[in-house]
């Protein structure tokens, strides 16, 4: 087909996929894809891997005159329709990266849409994957978890942009691409936080790659390549190289039904599915990703983005899609062969820096240069966008619109991965966990809403996450996760010494694995020295509770107070798969006491 040139020549259309997350009235994940299909009954929407998830595809536009401005017309049009099917069900849709109110009890294979291929694709990389998922991410907090699918794929959601290229000038573009993701991932990062952790700014790079993993641990020390990836070199010739790497590298996860003979469909003038290729493409998740597609019977090429996460506005989306085009189209006028310029390890590097730190990371940039990516964007990539965009011929007013929204978001230093860390930093003494990340997710769909760019966002307020028995449903959103441990052949002189120094009344007794084997109470060493007992002497497993009720970080809140009145005791261990996560003591009731008092007092 690329020989005979059968590929459509000289158009150029760009297209978008909105991925969201659907949360309830607590601003927790809820699945409730299916239901919000029903209500919407609208062909532009369709289901992601997760119940809590939802995607909306705009229609491709002519990339030129208003095409962006259309393209924001429709998306907002379709959000306010997915707001309001939402609030009819008592639910809401955000767009973020990463859902702050999300937890590992939300990802178990429950909240899958059920579907053959999601099925199908979790149980073929989890085989090939021979063992759970494990993932460690370090960012200014650290996280380190391991699940049993893939569903931690569904903490991400993102904003996929599509633009068509000329298949004879296709590897010259998709190496633009590749250059260009470091500085778009800097100014687009919104994905900060994932289970209460602050990590990169945009996290959702480390965690995408690591929740499809199809690697075992033996294969790490291989260079085998991750399914998903930035890639491994720059483009030579066609779009053919990447094809072919992938069937070489990686193994066909689904399959489907061939119906098509190609060749013959080529010697009748049609234009072939390729079915199979498509499929595998899709589930080899390159952050550039090469697409085959056909519009009206005629084959194109286009590259599909997928660096920049969903959110935070709609035209902080479209803004950076039309800053992403501008520059294709003026580094296409302007380099030949971006390759000569910059090595490929350095433009992966770009971005992989830019994931972590943002629009403050440093960029290793063409010809050996090195700055700042905000001095990068301002200084350079912003007249060039805008000088792309024009002889694209997009109108002014878009043009003007669009790059004075990343001009704001940089000189405000307001992206939206500073926005959510920013706001959390400013109520860090305020309210239980639980609630400030339900008033992030509320006052994100408060202003996403409003329809203003994030660089003219108030910070979030821990008065929006609502009334506070909204944030008490479940253990996880108020329960204490700073835990001081000992073991059981400790000496209960150190226990001691950790009840006096940080004002603690029960320390928990766990195992080298984080397993619970006890707990010891400021009352059980009071009555230990009653005895006679001398601290020193006498290790932790001579006083410790050991037969010790625990709950889990989804136990209704109800079900752990009833526990605690029951077994008058003082102290409930949490518990997520057989270790120890968190705590729930007294002095957490008495917080939610207080909250919920003061919010009636109030009324």
């Amino acid at each position: 087909m690329l020989a005979e040139g059968r590929f459509e020549k000289g158009v150029k259309r760009i297209g978008a996929e909105q991925e969201m997350f659907l949360t309830d009235q607590s601003y927790l994940p809820a699945p409730g894809a299916l239901p919000m299909l029903e209500k919407l009954k609208d062909p532009h929407f369709t289901t992601e891997l997760g119940a809590f998830q939802l995607e909306m595809n705009a229609a491709p536009q002519r990339f030129g005159g208003d095409g962006f401005s259309q393209m924001e017309r429709q998306m907002t049009a379709l959000m306010q329709k997915a707001w309001k099917a939402a609030e009819d069900l008592g639910l809401h849709a955000v767009l973020v990266g990463i859902l702050p109110t999300m937890r590992k009890a939300d990802l178990g294979m429950e909240n899958m849409v059920p579907s053959p291929r999601y099925l199908a694709l979790s149980k073929a990389v989890a085989a090939l994957r021979g063992g759970d998922f494990e993932f460690s991410i370090k960012g200014l907090d650290e996280l380190v978890v391991s699940h049993d699918s893939v569903m931690v794929e569904a903490c991400n959601s993102s904003f996929q942009v599509h633009l068509q290229v000329d298949a004879d000038q296709f590897a010259q573009q998709y190496n633009l691409a590749q250059v260009l993701a470091g500085p778009l991932m800097s100014i687009s990062c919104n994905s900060p936080l994932l289970f209460n952790k602050r990590l990169w700014a945009e996290t959702r790079i480390a965690l995408f790659q690591q929740s499809v993993d199809t690697r075992s641990k033996t294969q790490h020390l291989r260079d085998a390549a991750a399914r998903v990836t930035f890639g491994t070199r720059f483009v030579e010739k066609s779009i053919t190289e990447i094809f072919r790497e992938d069937i070489a590298r990686f193994r066909t996860l689904v399959g489907t039904d061939l119906d098509e003979d190609p060749m013959q469909v080529l010697d009748q003038g049609g234009a072939p599915q390729l079915k199979a290729l498509r499929l595998h493409n899709g589930t080899i998740y390159r952050w550039n990703r090469a697409c085959y597609g056909i519009i009206d019977g005629k084959p194109h090429l286009r590259i599909e983005n997928r660096v920049m996460p969903s959110g935070p506005s709609v035209p902080d989306e479209i803004a950076n899609a039309a800053f992403w085009c501008g520059l294709m189209i003026e580094f296409g006028r302007r380099y030949e062969d971006i390759t000569k310029h910059i090595d490929f390890d350095h433009a992966a590097g770009n971005f992989y820096t830019a994931a972590r730190e943002g629009y403050v990371a440093p960029m290793y940039w063409l010809d050996g240069q090195e700055i700042p990516a905000s001095r990068l964007v301002l200084d350079t990539l912003l007249p060039a966008a805008e000088a792309g965009l024009r002889a694209q011929q997009v109108d002014e007013a878009d043009i003007k619109r669009y790059l004075g929204i990343i001009e704001a978001r940089i000189r405000t230093g307001r992206t939206g991965s500073r926005w959510l860390t920013g706001s959390l930093h400013r109520m860090k003494d305020e309210g239980s966990a639980g609630q400030r990340a339900s008033a992030l997710v509320a006052a994100t769909v408060k202003r996403q809403q409003s329809g203003k760019p994030v660089s003219e966002w108030e910070q979030a307020h821990l008065s929006e996450a609502g009334a506070p028995k909204h944030t008490y449903q479940r253990v996880e959103q108020f329960m204490t996760t700073d835990l001081f441990t000992v073991e059981a052949d400790d000496a209960v002189d150190l226990v001691a010494h950790i009840m006096g120094s940080e004002r603690v009344r029960y320390v928990m007794v766990e195992d080298k694995e984080h397993h619970l084997v006890g707990l010891i109470s400021n009352r059980a060493v009071l009555r230990f020295l009653a005895a006679g007992g001398h601290t020193r002497d006498a290790t932790v497993s001579e006083v410790m509770a050991k037969n010790v009720l625990t709950v889990q970080p989804q136990t209704p809140t109800l079900e752990a107070i009833h526990l605690m009145r029951k077994n008058r005791i003082g102290c409930l261990p949490v518990l997520l798969d057989g270790k120890l996560v968190g705590v729930l003591t007294e002095e957490n009731y008495l917080k939610i006491a207080g909250d919920l008092l003061e919010e009636q007092l109030r009324e």
